[in-house]
């Protein structure tokens, strides 16, 4: 098997014989020939199947202490990374909290001036008038004087009790 550049020259070398028009057409911007043309490169199949691996005990022991110092690096690491990693999530938490709070606390500023307006003496008075509801007369009130009387209260008269002994 030939390089391309062995191939061009062997081209190159047929040609060269035939007549001088050949050689006055061929390209003037044509490369120079590469070097180590001649160099050609063979695929040989290895037969590795008869080839046993030789057991290295100290290669498992050099593999474990690997092992065990990653381990270290990364618990080491981790160690370091945590509590940044920590703070900088809490910031954001934090941060979301003072939104939520003051949504909140605008929420509620909304709720009591609409409060406000819903319990103004002008608004019960207008709903008072759609529902014709008008003021009582004098002969309607009734005023209490303050003593508590127990058969109004409990609703029943004086000598009326049930028979269960009350």
């Amino acid at each position: 098997m030939a390089t391309l550049a062995g191939y061009f020259k062997r081209a190159d070398e047929l040609t060269a014989g035939r007549s001088e028009v050949i050689r006055a057409e061929t390209d003037p911007f044509r490369l120079r020939a590469l070097p180590n043309d001649e160099i050609y490169f063979w695929s040989k199949r290895i037969d590795n199947s008869r080839v046993v691996r030789q057991a290295d005990p100290a290669a498992r022991g050099e593999c474990w202490s690997a092992v065990g110092a990653a381990a270290v690096l990364l618990a080491l690491a981790g160690s370091i990374i945590a509590p940044h990693a920590a703070s900088v999530i809490e910031g954001y938490n934090l941060e979301r909290l003072k939104v939520e709070r003051q949504t909140l606390l605008d929420q509620k500023r909304d709720l009591e001036v609409k409060e406000a307006s819903l319990l103004s003496p002008e608004r019960l008075s207008e709903l008072a008038k759609a529902s014709n509801l008008t003021s009582p007369a004098a002969d309607h009130i009734v005023h209490l004087d303050g003593q508590s009387d127990a058969a109004m209260a409990a609703n029943r008269t004086p000598g009326a009790y049930s028979a269960r002994g009350h």
